[in-house]
This record gives structure tokens, sequence and C-alpha cells, in this order.
């Protein structure tokens, strides 16, 4: 019998589903493009990730019930902005569908008209390279062809169990992975 939560309903196996995936501690991003009319889209997320380093490549999902995706999927290039711990507001700003989500929010402008959130722990301007289809989700893969970091290094954002949460012990140490052949 699979591991269950306390307390949980087992009768809703999406929400199940959801919790398990919510045991992997996630950074979250908001994904932004400017579409074809100039119309800005942004949706925070935490299903980004790396791809491939050569060619530099990326990936993330957007769900097919999403307001935005028509513009994403024609945009000419969109950014990745990694947010700091500092941004949760920013974050539960573009998680929120048809809001004004551009109203005082510091950007400048990325590759293809791609907002790029100021203070962000890093950005990633891309191309678009592949979609694909993910069930309910459509899954991009851009071509990274710009990005940049955050010098003063604040604490990210990190996701965990379907809540915001501090990096507690301050404490690093070099991991025993990654393999070479994961990078």
């Amino acid at each position: 019998m699979p591991y269950r939560f306390s307390g949980e309903d087992v009768t809703d196996p999406i929400k199940q589903f959801r919790q398990a995936l919510g045991e992997f501690a996630t950074g979250v991003a908001v994904i932004t493009a400017s579409g074809p009319e100039g119309d800005l889209v942004g949706m925070t997320m935490s299903s980004f990730n790396s791809v491939s380093l050569d060619p530099p490549l990326v990936l993330f999902s957007i769900d097919r019930k999403a307001y935005s995706l028509k513009i994403m999927e024609e945009a000419k290039g969109y950014a990745v902005n990694v947010l700091s711990r500092e941004q949760e507001a920013l974050s539960n700003r573009f998680a929120r569908a048809l809001s004004d989500k551009w109203e005082n929010t510091l950007r400048t402008v990325g590759h293809a008209g791609a907002p790029l959130l100021e203070s962000a722990l890093a950005h990633f301007e891309c191309e678009p390279y592949a979609t694909y289809d993910g069930g309910d989700h459509v899954i991009f893969v851009g071509r990274v062809i710009r990005y940049s970091t955050n010098p003063n290094k604040p604490e990210p954002l990190v996701f965990f169990r379907g809540r915001y949460q501090d990096l507690a012990s301050g404490h690093e140490r070099e991991p025993e992975w990654p393999l070479p052949i994961h990078y």
C-alpha cells in the first residue's frame, strides 16, 4: 500500500499525488513574456528545471487551463525569474490569475520584450526551443540566450509541502553527488 499523509482525503487521487509531489522542495520562479500585441504575462511556478548545458536548455510547464497559455505559446521569447525570499509577495501576486500583476512591479526589458523582475536571484532569457504534450500541462523547453545572477546573493524562496519555507540551518556542505554525468 502506498504511503499516505495523515488526515488526507484518500478518495481524491489527484490531491494525493499533488501532496506526494510536495515532498520535493523547489525554488520559485516567475515566467514572463510579452505577447504579439505587447501584452505582458507572468505566472508563478515551481516547475522549472535545467535540461542541458550544451545547448543551454531549461524547461517549465503550464497548465492547459492557464489564461496566459496562448500568449506563452506565441511568444518570441520568455524569461525565467528565480525569486529570492524577499519576493514572497511578488510570488503571490503572480500566482493569481487575471489580476493586475504589473502595477508597481519593478522590471527591465529582456529578450523579445520579456520582463526581467528586479532583485530576482537569477534571470534566464530564453528563445522557444520546443513544446511537448504533458497531459494537463504543456511543457516548454527554452534555449537560454542570456542569463544573470544577483550579486547580493539573497536567500532563495523555497516551496515545500504546499508552503513557503526558510532555509533554517544555514550550514553548507559539499554533496557527495552530483556525479559529473549529471552536469
